[in-house]
Order: C-alpha cells, then sequence, then structure tokens
C-alpha cells in the first residue's frame, strides 16, 4: 500500500504509524483535500491489523479536522492543516464581558497550533444537548460550562471521557471530570466575611436573585453567612419600582438590577455607601469609576482561561477551584 507504511517491533505503536503516514501523505500532496482514504479493510487486510487498530488512527485524524467520514462510504481528506494537533470544543452559556476575559485568556495560554471552536448553549438544555450530539467524536478535547443546567451530566457522560473538561461550574454528578471552577457558596460566604465590618452599618442584607442563571451556591453561601452572623436578610427575585430603604444593602449578581437599583437610588436622592449600600458581582473597569466606586466580588476570569489552557496542554487532571476576592470600594 502505497500511501501507508505499518512496520513491527520499531517500538511505535501501529495506530500512530497510520497516522503519520496519512499526515506525511499529506503534506508531500499525495493525498489532496476531498480525496478517499484506503478503506479500513484494505489497511487492516495489508498490514494485518485488526480493525480497532485502523478504525483508532482514523477517529483521531477525524478529531483533529485532517479528515471527516461519510456513512457507508469512507473517509476523505478534510483539511491539509497538519500543524493543528488538538481541536478543542469550547461550551459556553453565553458571551459577557467576563466571559470573554475568560475566552481571549484560554486562547492566548492554548498556543497557535490548537484549533478552538466555540459554540453557546443560552441556558438551554435543548441546546446543550443537540450541541454535544452534534459534535461528539470530532474533537480531541471538550470544554464545559454546564452552569446548573438540569441533566447536563447525562448528556455529558456521551463524551469520552477522559477528553471532557468542565468549566466555571462543577457539581457532584460531575465530580469524575477534571475542572477549573468557582465555588459559588465559599466565595460569598468569604467575601461577606471579609465585609462584614462594613455591613454591621446597615440594617438588612438583600439578596437579588432571579435563580434562572444565578448559580445556586450563591444563595446557599448569602443564607449561610446571615445565620452564622444574626444579619436580618431577605431574597428577592427582582428588582422592578421597589422602594429602597435606608440601611439596606443590595447584593447584585446581575449588572442589569445594579442600574435598575442605582436609578432608583437617584429618583429617591439616596446616597450611596452611606444611606444604603451594594455589592456587585464579577469585576469590570467600570465600577471602579461608577458612582465613586462599586464594591465586587469576583473571580479572576483570567487566571480561570489560564489554568484551563495549561491544565489540556499538560495533561493534568485536576479539579481547581479559582480564587474569589472582595474589593471594597466607596458603595459600601
Amino acid at each position: 500500500m502505497k500511501l501507508i507504511l505499518v512496520q513491527s517491533n520499531i517500538g511505535i505503536p501501529k495506530y500512530k504509524q497510520i497516522i503519520s503516514s496519512i499526515e506525511k501523505a499529506i503534506e508531500e500532496e499525495k493525498l489532496v483535500k476531498g480525496e478517499k482514504l484506503p478503506s479500513i479493510n484494505k489497511v487492516c487486510t495489508a498490514f494485518s491489523l485488526s480493525r480497532d487498530t485502523v478504525l483508532q488512527a482514523y477517529e483521531d485524524l477525524k478529531k483533529r479536522g485532517l479528515i471527516y467520514a461519510i456513512l457507508g462510504k469512507g473517509y476523505y481528506v478534510k483539511s491539509t492543516q497538519i500543524k493543528t494537533k488538538q481541536r478543542v470544543f469550547l461550551l459556553f452559556e453565553e458571551l459577557n464581558i467576563f466571559k470573554e476575559d475568560l475566552y481571549n485568556s484560554f486562547l492566548e495560554n492554548i498556543g497557535k497550533n490548537v484549533q478552538v471552536d466555540i459554540f453557546f448553549h443560552h441556558f438551554n438544555i435543548q441546546v446543550f444537548q443537540k450541541l454535544i450530539n452534534d459534535n461528539n467524536g470530532d474533537y480531541t478535547k471538550y470544554v464545559i460550562m454546564p452552569t446548573n443546567l438540569v441533566g447536563a451530566d447525562l448528556y455529558i457522560k456521551n463524551l469520552p471521557v477522559n477528553e471532557v473538561y468542565i468549566l466555571d461550574q462543577t457539581n457532584l454528578e460531575l465530580k469524575q471530570y477534571p475542572a477549573v471552577y468557582q465555588n459559588h457558596k465559599k466565595d460569598i460566604f468569604e467575601a461577606l466575611l471579609k465585609g462584614k465590618h462594613k455591613l454591621l452599618n446597615y440594617k438588612i442584607l438583600i439578596l437579588i436573585f432571579p435563580g434562572y442563571r444565578e448559580p445556586l451556591g450563591m444563595k446557599e453561601g448569602f443564607e449561610k453567612f446571615c445565620d452564622a452572623f444574626s444579619f436580618e436578610n431577605e431574597i428577592i427575585t427582582e428588582f422592578f419600582d421597589r422602594e429602597i430603604k435606608i440601611g439596606e444593602v443590595y447584593i447584585i449578581p446581575n449588572d442589569r438590577d445594579l442600574v435598575r437599583v442605582i436609578e432608583k437610588a437617584k429618583s429617591q436622592d439616596l446616597k450611596l455607601g452611606s444611606d444604603f449600600g451594594i455589592v456587585s458581582y464579577n469585576e469590570t473597569p467600570l465600577k471602579k469609576v461608577v458612582e465613586n466606586g462599586i464594591t465586587t466580588i469576583s473571580t479572576n476570569f483570567n487566571a480561570m482561561g489560564k489554568i484551563m489552557a495549561e491544565m489540556i496542554l499538560n495533561g493534568k487532571k485536576k479539579q481547581i477551584e479559582n480564587r474569589c476576592s472582595l474589593i471594597i470600594r466607596n458603595s459600601l
């Protein structure tokens, strides 16, 4: 067989010899885009190989995007970009300013020879399922943000178990997968504890928690802190035309609610930081200057992207909790 050479007793696995042969054939233009590869049966017969050995080689090339399969017809050359050794399926819930920082950091640290394709499920379990099913087997690594989608683990289990990484949020159902994640319950508890000396100047802590996209741990950590230190507290699902009372502190995960609270306070002629307080989630440059500074609870999204990239490149399989901090400003 002219395109493929497989030898015995040379210390190189036979499936890797098949991969190298096809890569070389593509580089030397003996195989061009759209051309059909030798069938699995032909390669098996020519070198007395098992079907699994040849299939492993072809599937590895398929995951890298070099070849594709047509059911019942065989495998064909899809790309001539040999340098791409890995293809990463990156599934985000949405793209906002925080996740954009994470994404850019991941791209910067993963290297130029890794192809990264990003997808979004928009907190929709049907979209989540379809994207995973449609792309299963086409990538060397799968980086998934499952958020708080119920049943997400059932679809993730269909992916190759050794190629899955979890990002941003994880749970007990996903404990077998390596992850870089936020511990929202611990983060909000420790952040409020750090700001406790400021919070004691107010009468009540109010968490705005719609519960649709926000991690449940955020609510649990808030309740734990209030119970531990006997803070009067309230959890509301939305802020629309609510009258702000003097002595209230609002903990606000969503920036839309942050704007609503600030606008309402202005209409009531209340002074932020003295009449009432705000603790916002996720740091942005704008929060440093808005209303003379907004106090934030924030993880380091740049670090999260870098750690995930390094984990994939180094082949590490760990669960790493990303650090979170409280940045105290004039809103508290």
